[in-house]
């Protein structure tokens, strides 16, 4: 996390506001998650250039077996319908906030395995993370993140959100305890989204992209 970060909210902009998907990764009990998304969409709620779209994976219904060039049938109706309502989502959001603990060094499968059931909708798009677990406050999660993301063509952020041992670390509504330190990397990690959300909608819009 940054040491400090500017105190005034971005200059009014005339462009629309930015759809950006926030996407709650730990299917585990006891998960951390959405106490942890429920104080960043609480935060940031009050600004006017973003709108968001809370996804959480243990509301899904994704097979890790995936059709492929095995032979695999095609996705059941089940999974059609997990799909039908999740891509969408995806497709229509602009940027993206990961939500992420870190279990044993990395990040949850279940996190791995919604990124891997979409490939466009990731596309040209900007990435910022708020990740919490432990000492390390999930930075190893983060950090294997951005690799995952580098290879579906995304753009990650500079800037994240650490919360160093949740357990300790929030409070019982959910909120750190280290507020001011928190809510300031989750402005500059924010202002970072918005700038390249705005620069890459600008862009695909001009240039479809084809990677």
């Amino acid at each position: 996390m940054p040491d400090s970060a500017p105190s005034n909210d971005p200059m009014p902009s005339n462009d629309p506001a930015l759809r950006v998907a926030v996407i709650i990764g730990s299917a585990r009990g006891g998960r951390a998650g959405p106490s942890v998304a429920e104080w960043f969409t609480r935060h940031v709620s009050h600004r006017t250039d973003i709108e968001l779209d809370v996804i959480d994976v243990a509301d899904l219904e994704l097979p890790v077996a995936m059709p492929g060039w095995d032979g695999l049938p095609a996705p059941t109706p089940e999974t059609q319908a997990a799909l039908a309502d999740v891509s969408p989502r995806l497709a229509a959001g602009e940027a993206f906030v990961v939500i992420t603990p870190e279990y044993n060094h990395s990040f949850p499968a279940s996190l791995k395995n919604l990124i891997d059931w979409h490939y466009t909708q990731w596309q040209a798009k900007p990435i910022g993370f708020v990740s919490y677990g432990g000492l390390g406050g999930g930075l190893r999660a983060v950090e294997q993140l951005r690799q995952v993301f580098a290879e579906l063509h995304a753009m990650t952020v500079r800037d994240a959100v650490s919360l160093h041992g949740p357990w300790s670390g929030l409070g019982e509504d959910g909120r750190p305890r280290d507020t001011a330190i928190c809510e300031s990397a989750a402005k500059s990690m924010i202002d970072q989204l918005l700038w390249w959300g705005r620069a890459l909608r600008t862009a695909r819009a001009s240039h479809p992209y084809g990677g």
